[in-house]
Order: structure tokens, then sequence, then C-alpha cells
């Protein structure tokens, strides 16, 4: 139990809290049925707040954030995985409640984890990420709530969820509608399938009246609070909004006149404890259906020493597409 491998250790005491690579041992694990050899993870929001010195969401230090990973299975005492086995792990509070992916070696429960599906690499799993498989479960919800006539917008489109809900929206033949604040990243979500930008001044503006034209066939929703509240009253008849994330507020200054009297569906996508099914569902058509150049055009790369300016850059939205974690980098 003596081998050392690096992790990126966040700390605490009275001065607060600091995040740096260090050499831990198998011993220092917490338990799990499965030990991993992390091969990739991810930067979300989360993360941030995990690293950056208010550290929130973390209640027991030392701690390890990361909260998602990719890798190959060394041991295991559960039947369903064997040595050699390409796994994944998102939700279930890893990174925050129980160390994560930032490390070479991770200890997890055999229930957390899902079968790398065929087509997919570690690497590209990772490029998916927490932020990907949150983008299918919503864009799976919208289907099985049947999309409507018109574009389907999508906010926070150069974001994390945004950038992968738009290039599936586009592989799935729906037009799709971007919101940014930032011109510079049009090109960018136009080559992700985007056939129309909405600047996100468009939607900033508080609601002024519950009901506006009916100009959206669906909704993925990274944004929440005023915009949220602002394209409830724009959707169309009986269309679906996928509420997906809290970076506008968890606040909603809206009326009951969209759901009333246009059927509108607000849809609540939690990806933390999702039933195994849907986990397995949901990675299945990532692989399926997600183009993988695309994908490669969302990457930006980072090692464990990067990430504590990661962390911080996240929480000022400085971070666009998906930044996969090299551990072993």
């Amino acid at each position: 139990m003596s081998e050392t491998f690096k992790a990126l250790v966040v700390e605490k005491d009275d001065a607060g809290t600091s995040a740096a690579v260090k050499d831990l041992t198998l011993a220092d694990l917490p338990e799990g049925e499965v030990t991993v050899a992390v091969e990739y993870s991810t930067v979300n929001y989360k993360d941030g707040l995990c690293i950056g010195p208010g550290g929130g969401l973390v209640r027991n230090y030392p701690h390890v954030p990361g909260i998602d990973f990719a890798g190959t299975v060394e041991t295991s005492s559960d039947d369903r995985y064997k040595p050699g086995d390409k796994v994944v792990l998102t939700g279930w509070r890893v990174g925050e409640a129980h160390w994560g992916g930032y490390t070479q070696k991770a200890r997890v429960r055999a229930d957390w984890l899902v079968p790398l599906p065929d087509g997919l690499t570690t690497r590209q799993a990772m490029a998916v990420g927490t932020a990907g498989f949150t983008s299918m479960l919503a864009v799976q919800a919208l289907e099985d709530h049947g999309f409507k006539a018109g574009p389907i917008l999508v906010t926070g489109a150069a974001g994390g969820v945004g950038s992968v809900a738009v290039a599936l929206l586009s592989a799935l033949g729906q037009e799709v509608a971007a919101v940014t604040g930032r011109p510079d990243q049009e090109d960018y979500l136009r080559g992700l399938g985007a056939s129309q930008i909405v600047p996100r001044a468009d939607l900033a503006e508080t609601v002024k009246r519950p009901l506006e034209s009916e100009t959206w066939g669906g909704c993925v929703d990274a944004v929440g609070g005023d915009m949220l509240a602002r394209v409830l009253g724009q959707m169309q008849y009986g269309a679906s909004v996928a509420a997906v994330g809290l970076a506008g507020g968890a606040g909603l200054p809206a009326t009951v006149i969209p759901f009333l009297l246009r059927g509108v569906n607000l849809l609540g996508i939690d990806s933390v404890m999702q039933p195994y099914e849907n986990r397995v569902r949901a990675w299945s058509r990532i692989a399926e259906i997600l183009p993988m150049d695309k994908l490669e055009g969302m990457v930006v790369p980072a090692t464990l020493g990067d990430l504590p300016k990661l962390g911080a850059d996240i929480l000022k939205g400085q971070v666009r597409g998906r930044v996969v974690v090299d551990v072993n980098a």
C-alpha cells in the first residue's frame, strides 16, 4: 500500500484554504469497492468552488476535487467490474463529499461507475464530462416531450453544458439558436452547429410581460435566474425548457402564465444521482450521435498543476468549451 501518486489536494487552516499538487499513497484513498487508475478529468463550475478560497461545497479536509473522471479499473471487489475495464464516473457528489478525479488513483463505490461505451476513449469521455452528460440528459428530456417547430434555444452556449448541447442538437438535425454575451464566440458556436447567434443582452432584461412572441421550439437553459424567466415567455405553445444551471441565480422571477396559457413544460435536470439505466442510456447516445470532430474542437488541455488558476478562471466566466485534465501529464 506504499505506491505513491500525484493528486491536487485542497487543505484548510485558520488562514483559509489552499490547493497544491502532492504525493499520496493508496492508503490515503477513501473506502470503495473499485480502485481506478484515473486518466482524465475535467474542470466544471463546482470544481472552481471547491478549489477556491471559499470552499463552500467541501465539508471535510484534506480534499481532492474533480467531479468526474474516466480511467481503467485496477482492482475491484464487485463482480461487475474487472481489472482492465474502462469506466466513467459523473455525479454522486464525487469531488464534493467524496474525493474526486484530480488524482492519478481513485477509489469509489461500484454503483457510481458506468462502463465506457464502445466508440469513446477515456479522453473523449472527459471532453464530454459532467457538462456534456448533463447536456445529453437535457436533450433527451426535450426529445421525450417533443421538439416544436422553430429554433431550439441554448443559453450559456459557450460554456461546457451549452457547447455540447449545441453540438448534440445540431447532430439531431435541429435548428439551434445560441445565446452568448461574447461576440468573439460566434465562429466557435457556428462551428458547433449553431445557425443563429442571440446576444445575451437581448434576454438579459427582467420580465416586463409574462408572454411575448412565440419564438423558440425548445430550450436548454444553462443560466437560470432572470434569463430563464424571460425565455419562458417566448416559448411556443407546448414547448419545453430543460433547465440545467444556476449561474444566474436560484430565483425565478416569473409567473404561472406561460405554464397555464401556453402549456410550457419546465423540466429540471439533475445529473448528480441519476439511476444507472439513465446514465447508461445517456452515455450510449453520446457515443452514437456526438460528432467527434466537433468535440475535439471544444477541448482545452490542462494538467494537475494548471488547476488552481483554472478553478479561479471558471468562476469568473473566463473558461470556454471543455477543459480536459490529463492527470498523468
